[in-house]
């Protein structure tokens, strides 16, 4: 592997997000002036973004449609992601939120409908061959689940795994239980998508390890559990582990966990031991939540705060 590998992105749905912001010097009161962004959301251009941040050279496989599509596919491509763009007739989705209040405040929502058959093959055909070219390959989810069925996922990690891909998921329900089937290198969810998905019957740590390892009996080489403000849980054949990061102060939770699957991502391909691939996560994924730009950090500073993330191995 090289050091700088390269990430395939499966993205599924891609989102324009436009921030209305106050300005730094407004003062109370003062409604006349804003700040707009405009940013490239959506799991896996987070996760993308986090990879490229940490040196990797990254290809987004997604549908993107109509003019929030040409956006998202020019700001992601300045950015210097490679977009292997599926086009799509419904339009990417879109997302306007005011800021000025201090609190997020949703003003518009435009959500991604289902792919159509022409649209689905020509996704599962571009990710298949470049996943299979590429070092690694994430499969991220799609939002909401109905624009792809389950089975696509399924289908796609089962044929990726036959040309020897390093895959790496982060997906939640009928779509995780799916790929968790054929054996993924590692598959990430969060505690509560454990629970939904009948796998635990509460949040506690023996419950979570125990599903785990079911998953990991399975096929699956490491199931991580992120926990929310707790500590990661980490199964493996060989042992289970909880991942420590600081508690730091948070300007913007999302997107911390799509950072971490960049992280582990990016380890992996650089031909990390897998804990050592989770800690470069956990310090992306915790330094995230500092940052307004989601899925955003300096290489240098994850790297140099991976010494603060401590990993405890539990008892058998």
């Amino acid at each position: 592997m090289s050091q700088e590998p390269w990430v395939c992105v499966v993205a599924p749905t891609s989102i324009l997000m436009v921030e209305i912001e106050r300005p730094e010097d407004a003062f109370d009161g003062d409604d006349s002036r804003a700040e707009i962004h405009v940013h490239r959301g959506g799991q896996g251009l987070w996760v993308a973004t986090m990879a490229h941040s940490l040196g990797a050279r990254v290809t987004v496989c997604g549908p993107f449609g109509g003019e929030t599509g040409t956006i998202l596919r020019q700001i992601s491509s300045t950015a210097g992601l490679e977009i292997s763009a599926i086009e799509y007739a419904e339009g990417s989705a879109a997302l306007v939120h005011d800021r000025r209040s201090g609190e997020r405040q949703e003003v518009a929502r435009m959500p991604a409908g289902p792919l159509r058959r022409h649209e689905t093959d020509q996704l599962f055909g571009a990710a298949l061959v470049t996943g299979m070219d590429a070092d690694v390959c994430v499969l991220t989810g799609a939002q909401p689940p109905e624009v792809l069925a389950p089975d696509f996922f399924g289908r796609l990690a089962h044929d990726l795994l036959v040309g020897e891909t390093i895959l790496v998921a982060d997906l939640s329900g009928e779509a995780a239980l799916r790929v968790a089937e054929v054996g993924p290198a590692v598959l990430k969810m969060a505690h509560d998508e454990v629970i939904e998905a009948g796998l635990a019957d509460d949040d506690s740590v023996s419950s979570l390890r125990a599903a785990a390892a079911q998953l990991v009996e399975g096929g699956v080489g490491t199931m991580v559990i992120s926990r929310a403000d707790q500590p990661t849980l980490v199964v493996r054949p060989n042992g289970a582990w909880l991942v420590r990061t600081p508690p730091l102060s948070s300007v913007d939770h999302r997107g911390a966990g799509d950072s971490m699957t960049a992280g582990i991502a990016v380890g992996i391909g650089r031909g990390e031991p897998v804990l050592d691939a989770v800690r470069l996560g956990a310090a992306a994924g915790t330094l995230n939540i500092t940052r307004r730009g989601l899925g955003t950090g300096s290489r240098e500073e994850i790297e140099r705060f991976t010494t603060q993330v401590t990993i405890e191995e539990l008892d058998s």
